[in-house]
């Protein structure tokens, strides 16, 4: 029997961005941190943010446990307005002051060219960085926005570089 092969047209979503993200659970602690986030994460999608056009998740490993996420978002400036605000936000925030025995990462691609990417406590490679040579993410390489090369946006970061790194 010869395969079904289908395609989609994408021509009516220019500005589509599809955004992978992963948490792997670094020390014990991180269990309960993962079990804690899950349910958090399912109710604000099930809310459907402006922009989100699916959400779906996936178990990437059970030894290191480690689930993916993989989110199609209708443009780039809908995906960073959900995450400057609450609950996102605040997730975030909370993050970076403390992983709790976690670590998190996301590639970001764009329809229209482009991709950046960010990896926090993730203690062995995943992704691009087994293949890419690995910077700190400082300066140019901190936002999201300007690894992609869209530039300073209208959005405020959700921690600034000085308040993560007290300069």
């Amino acid at each position: 029997m010869k395969v079904n092969r289908q395609t989609v047209d994408l021509s009516g979503y220019p500005d589509l961005v599809v955004i992978y993200l992963g948490m792997r659970v670094n020390a014990l602690t991180g269990l309960k941190t993962l079990a804690g986030l899950g349910p958090r994460i399912d109710r604000e999608v099930a809310a459907k943010p402006d922009g989100l056009l699916l959400h779906e998740s996936f178990l990437m490993s059970l030894f290191p446990v480690h689930v993916g996420m993989r989110e199609y978002w209708r443009d780039f400036e809908s995906m960073e307005k959900w995450t400057r605000s609450a609950p996102h936000r605040d997730w975030w925030k909370h993050f970076l002051n403390n992983s709790g025995g976690t670590g998190f990462w996301h590639e970001t691609y764009f329809m229209r060219g482009g991709i950046e990417a960010i990896y926090d406590d993730v203690p062995k490679p995943v992704g691009m960085m087994t293949f890419a040579p690995v910077k700190a993410a400082r300066g140019p390489m901190f936002s999201s926005a300007a690894r992609a090369g869209r530039g300073a946006t209208e959005a405020a970061p959700v921690v600034s570089e000085s308040d993560l790194y007290g300069k």
